[in-house]
Formats: C-alpha cells, structure tokens, sequence
C-alpha cells in the first residue's frame, strides 16, 4: 500500500442490480415500475424553462415539501425532500444514529444498510429473521441507539403489521426508530398515521417505486418536526442544493395525480397476484408480497441455475448469493407481456 492510503476510509460498497443496456431484454431485476410517469409529468417537462438551469435550485425545495405534505395530511415543517430515499436515509444515518450502543436492523435487509453504518462509523447489531423471512417483534424491544427497517422488508417483500410497529416503536422511545416504506403503496399500512403520536419516529418514502419515477430521484421522509429540523441543518452542513431543478415541478406533477397512482398501482398488484399464481404452478414457494417483487425459491431447481438460465434467454432477475437466500430469486413485476415471457422461459427451465 501506497502510505497516503492509510489515510483513506474504505468501504465495502453497495452493490445494485445490474444495468443492461441492450434493449433487447426483459428487466426484473431493481424494481423499477414497468410503466410510465404520470401523463402530467410528461406535461410538465414541456413547461420547463432551460433558462432555469443556470440558477440554483430553491433549498428549501418548497414547493414540492407543500405538495407531499398536502397529500400525507401534515404541515411543511414535518416533511424531507431529498434526492431518492437513499439520499434521505444516508442523512438520516449521519443525523440520528450516533450514539455508543449498536442500532438495530434485519440480517436480511437493505443492504444499504450496514454499508452506511461502516461509513458513517456507526455500531450495528443485525437480528435475524425467522425461518419464513418475518421480522421478530421481540428482538428490537431491548436496548439500543437506534433502529432501522423497511415495512415491507426487502429483499423478501413480507410486511408487518402496523400494530406491531407501534409496540416497537413505543418500546424505543429514547432512540429514533426509521421505518424505510420504499414498497408500502404496494400493499402494506404506512406508519405515517403514527408521526403526531410519537416524536421519535421517521418514515421514509419514494418516488422511483409506485410513482415510476426512478430516474429522476425523489426520496422524502415524514416525521416530527424537530426531527425534520435536524435533518435540514445536516443537509445544509452537507449540500445545500440536493434537488436538480427539474425534479420539483415533476414531482409536484406525479403526486397531484391522484388518479393515474392508483391505475398504476392496480395493474401492479393484478400482475403480481396472476404471476403469484403461474408461479405456484411450476413448483415455486414464496412469502406474501406485498411490493412489485416476488421472492421466490424452487422446489427442486436451484436459483441460481435458473437465474443464469434467464439471463441467457436476456430476462433479468436478482440472485443474491448470501446466506440463508441463495436460494432465491428476486422477481421484480413487469408488463402482463414481459411476466407471460418469463412464465414461458420458466417452463422451459425448471
């Protein structure tokens, strides 16, 4: 090593899906919603002023903190914008989780998670999932310095059930509790109904899931106001202008769409149900989804040999090669027409 290297924080770093660029391919493998933005989105682009980019964008991203809080039923000062939720969570890492005990998350989980502990020197315990891929209520009422998981989980789609939230929730009140609802629209309760009861807690959405808008990276986190204060001034320690100036008026766009979310969302989770059921067929075990993804393990066939099997015919889906889930394979819902595909490749396979 050169001696300048001693010097260097190393990580070991996320690692995400991969990005194929032939076109020519089915992709199911990050999650991405199969279906277009909003048609007031589309709208909106036309509307925007090149001269625009040679200012700066408003900090405070006011317009688009109304709108989100508008829609959630919350006042601006319990509202965080910032760019995608990973953005969100990195600063919610930095801000909240700095005391001497560990915080909590699942073994099986974001594996952002324990990246961002590393870099940001946070210490962590992870507390394993039981043998149907559920979150133990019971392992996170003890002590700890903060605590950490999405509802539902990923990579395994299951969700818990808002009740049993709350009682973690309440267990902790001298911690900040983040609850990661990247997939909630999908199916699961949101804890966001639960803010104005407890101080300590943080709930983090998105924009690149249920409102198909990956690409231009929109995260926000909903929570007491003090907390959204301390977050803002890490934020501006740290970046003052986060969001690009296209993203707000897209944003406020897609989130005024009330109606367009909800068709979007429906045609989801009918594909995902009608997949569910194809899947069955062929010899396939899964959790209950409650996302745009299925996880999912053969009865005979091994994941991976079904993976690289796919990915020869060009369908793309996530193997993770860790313990306890190499098994499976992470199925992200596409078009009734890409799902048919898969379901025909799958037949051939196993």
């Amino acid at each position: 090593m050169k001696a300048w290297e001693n010097n260097i924080r190393k990580v070991v770093p996320y690692v995400p899906g991969e990005q194929p660029q032939d076109a020519n391919i089915i992709k199911l493998n990050t999650n991405e919603n199969p279906y277009p933005p909003s048609p007031r989105v589309a709208e909106a682009i036309t509307k925007l002023e090149a001269d625009n980019l040679r200012l700066y964008p408003d900090p405070k991203i006011a317009a688009l903190v109304s709108a989100i809080a508008k829609y959630k039923g919350l006042n601006d000062n319990q509202v965080f914008v910032g760019v995608g939720s990973d953005d969100v969570l990195a600063m919610a890492f930095m801000t909240f989780f700095n005391a001497d005990k560990p915080i909590l998350f699942p073994d099986i989980t974001y594996s952002f998670y324990d990246v961002w502990a590393d870099l940001f020197k946070v210490s962590y315990q992870t507390k394993a999932l039981d043998e149907d891929f559920k979150i133990i209520k019971e392992d996170y009422l003890g002590d700890n310095g903060g605590i950490i998981f999405p509802n539902p989980n990923a990579p395994t789609g299951i969700a818990m059930e808002l009740n049993e939230i709350e009682d973690i929730i309440k267990a902790n009140q001298d911690v900040i509790v983040i609850i990661d609802e990247a997939y909630v629209d999908f199916g699961a309760e949101s804890a966001v109904s639960l803010i104005d009861k407890y101080d300590n807690l943080l709930v983090v959405q998105t924009f690149s899931k249920s409102r198909c808008l990956a690409g231009i990276r929109i995260g926000y986190a909903c929570g007491n106001a003090k907390l959204i204060k301390y977050l803002n001034d890490v934020k501006y320690s740290f970046n003052s202008y986060t969001m690009n100036y296209p993203s707000i008026p897209l944003g406020v766009a897609s989130i005024e769409d009330e109606n367009y979310f909800q068709e979007t969302l429906a045609k989801v989770i009918a594909t995902r149900q009608w997949t569910e059921n194809e899947l069955s067929k062929l010899g396939f075990s899964f959790g209950k989804s409650q996302t745009n993804f299925i996880f999912a393990t053969h009865n005979s066939c091994p994941a991976k040999k079904i993976y690289e099997a796919l990915r020869a015919a060009h369908i793309y889906v996530r193997h993770f090669d860790k313990p306890r889930i190499d098994n499976h394979l992470r199925i992200t819902i596409g078009t009734p027409k890409e799902m048919n595909k898969l379901i025909d490749q799958l037949r051939r396979i196993v």
